[in-house]
C-alpha cells in the first residue's frame, strides 16, 4: 500500500477507535507502557518525545519523570487521540507536556532535540519502518536513550487470529506486518540499522484479561488496529466477525471472561 494511503487509513482508523481504545486497551497496557518509559531512564529537566502516544499514557509517565523543569512532546497520527490527550493534560494541570498530530516518520522535531525517545506499542503502525527508526535516531541527542516496545511473536499472542478473520471480509490483508517487529532480531536489527546502539532486549509474557465477551470484542475490534474496517461492516458482518473471533479465544475463557496470553518485546538503545 502507498505510504500516504497507509497513513490516511491509520489516521481515520484510530480516530474511529480512539474512545474504545481508551476504555478497553489503556487498562491493559498502561503498566507495560510505564515500564517502557522507565527503561528510558529519564531524569529531571530532560526533554523527551513519545511517539504514537495515543491518549498520552507514555507521555504522562515521561512528564512525571522529567518534572516541571523538563518537557515532553507526545505525537500521534490521530487527531482524535491528540484531542483526548490534550484534554487530559489540561484537566491534570500538566504544564510540561503537550501533544500534536504528526507522523512517526516526520515528527517535526529538531535534530538531536530530545534526550530520550520512547514508543510503546506504536512502531508496528509506521508506514515505513526504516523511516520511523531513522527519524527516532535523527531527533535523539548524541548519547541519548531510546526505549520501545512492540507485541512479540504472532504464535505467542492469543489475539492474533483477529487479523485474518477481519481480513476475510475486506480486500487485502488486515495489518499483515503487525507482528513483524516481534520476530527474532527484527526490532534490534531495525534500531542498529538506524545507527543506534542496542543496550538491552527482553521478551516478557503477559496476560490480557477481559471480563466479558463484549469487552474483548470492544478492545480487539472496535478499539484496535482493525477499527476502521469494523466501523464499515454491516451489523450482520460485525456479529459474524465477533462470534468467529470469540471462538478463537475459547481456550482462554475463564468463566464469563478471557485471560488471553501475549508477549511484549522491549528494547533500549543509545545514540552513538
Amino acid at each position: 500500500m502507498d505510504a500516504r494511503v497507509f497513513r490516511r487509513v491509520q489516521r481515520y482508523g484510530w480516530d474511529a477507535g480512539s474512545d474504545a481504545y481508551d476504555r478497553s486497551w489503556v487498562p491493559q497496557i498502561e503498566r507495560l507502557t510505564q515500564r517502557c518509559v522507565e527503561r528510558a531512564q529519564l531524569g529531571a529537566g530532560e526533554r523527551a518525545l513519545d511517539l504514537a502516544t495515543g491518549t498520552g499514557v507514555g507521555a504522562f509517565a515521561a512528564a512525571a519523570a522529567v518534572g516541571p523543569s523538563g518537557s515532553v512532546t507526545g505525537i500521534d497520527v490521530s487527531a482524535r487521540m491528540v484531542s483526548l490527550a490534550t484534554a487530559r493534560a489540561q484537566a491534570m494541570g500538566a504544564c510540561n507536556v503537550h501533544f500534536q498530530r504528526a507522523d512517526m516518520e516526520a515528527t517535526g522535531g529538531p535534530d538531536g532535540g530530545y534526550h530520550a525517545v520512547v514508543c510503546a506499542f506504536g512502531l508496528m503502525f509506521a508506514a515505513s519502518y526504516a523511516g520511523a527508526f531513522a527519524e527516532i535516531a535523527r531527533v535523539t541527542a548524541p548519547g541519548g536513550r531510546v526505549s520501545v516496545c512492540v507485541w512479540g511473536q504472532r504464535a505467542a499472542c492469543g489475539f492474533a487470529d483477529v487479523f485474518p478473520i477481519v481480513g476475510s471480509h475486506i480486500e487485502g490483508d488486515a495489518c499483515p506486518l503487525f507482528f513483524s517487529l516481534g520476530a527474532p532480531g527484527a526490532l534490534t536489527g531495525a534500531l542498529w540499522r538506524a545507527g543506534l546502539e542496542v543496550t538491552a532486549e527482553e521478551r516478557v509474557p503477559v496476560t490480557l484479561a477481559w471480563p466479558s465477551a463484549d469487552e474483548a470484542c470492544d478492545a480487539l475490534l472496535e478499539g484496535g488496529a482493525v477499527a476502521l474496517a469494523w466501523k464499515h461492516f454491516s451489523p450482520d458482518v460485525q456479529a459474524e466477525v465477533c462470534a468467529t473471533f470469540l471462538a478463537t479465544l475459547e481456550p482462554f475463557r475463564r468463566g464469563a471472561g478471557y485471560d488471553v496470553p501475549a508477549e511484549v518485546l522491549f528494547a533500549t538503545a543509545r545514540k552513538r
